[in-house]
């Protein structure tokens, strides 16, 4: 007997192509689609130090959802890299390896781990359920975090004479960002089982059963 695989949401949105290679430049434009959702809602913003409010976290999650394991974690790593580079694309249209090495790096870096996770999570059909859903989002949070916060408490700010610490990294870091991320949270988790219930009515969410991976080149 097989055993079934869910694949990512995406993948029932938008067929893969009659050919390798269509289904390759697929792929690649949904990472890219990925990257812009996560570019954009990074604009969204709350200034505050040293780590601001936005809207990333929520596009993090959807995109890993939304597109799976290995593509949402490029999405993201395509992100990370752009970025670096200088695009403007981080949050307050700010880029560059300073970015990167400052106090907001590791929560980048959690970004691409996060989206892997929660997507290879949601391509084996968590994504169905709210319950579920919601317990691999909080998954995903878990994981930015405990790479963001130690960043964030070993990043020694401009003109500091040592490390910002772990009190102040948990205090400025994470505290005041609890209850928006349960909002975000909640917003994810009632997209994407919605969206599969509209999938099972409209005749697009029928379970496959398939030898290998989900749909798709990547």
């Amino acid at each position: 007997m097989h055993a079934v695989r869910y694949g990512a949401i995406v993948d029932r949105v938008v067929p893969r192509g009659q050919s390798r290679a269509s289904t390759l430049v697929r792929d690649i434009l949904l990472i890219l689609a990925g990257t812009a959702l996560v570019s954009l809602l990074a604009q969204v913003s709350i200034p505050w130090y040293p780590v601001p409010f936005t809207g990333q976290t929520l596009a993090v999650l959807l995109v890993g959802g939304m597109l799976g394991a290995l593509r949402g974690a490029l999405s993201l790593a395509v992100y990370f890299a752009i970025g670096a580079l200088g695009a403007p694309i981080f949050t307050e249209q700010s880029g560059g390896w300073d970015v990167i090495t400052g106090a907001t790096g590791g929560y980048i870096i959690g970004f691409i781990v996060a989206a892997g996770v929660v997507g290879w999570l949601c391509e084996r059909g968590v994504d169905r359920r709210v319950v579920p859903m919601i317990m691999a989002l909080l998954l995903g949070n878990v994981i930015i975090y405990s790479i963001g916060l130690p960043w964030l408490a070993s990043w020694t700010p401009p003109g500091a004479d040592a490390a910002f610490g772990w009190s102040q990294a948990w205090t400025y870091g994470l505290e005041p960002f609890v209850f928006g991320d349960l909002l975000k949270l909640a917003i994810v988790a009632a997209i994407l089982p919605a969206g599969w219930a509209l999938l099972q009515r409209t005749g697009f969410g029928r379970d496959r059963e398939q030898d290998g991976p989900p749909a798709g080149v990547l």
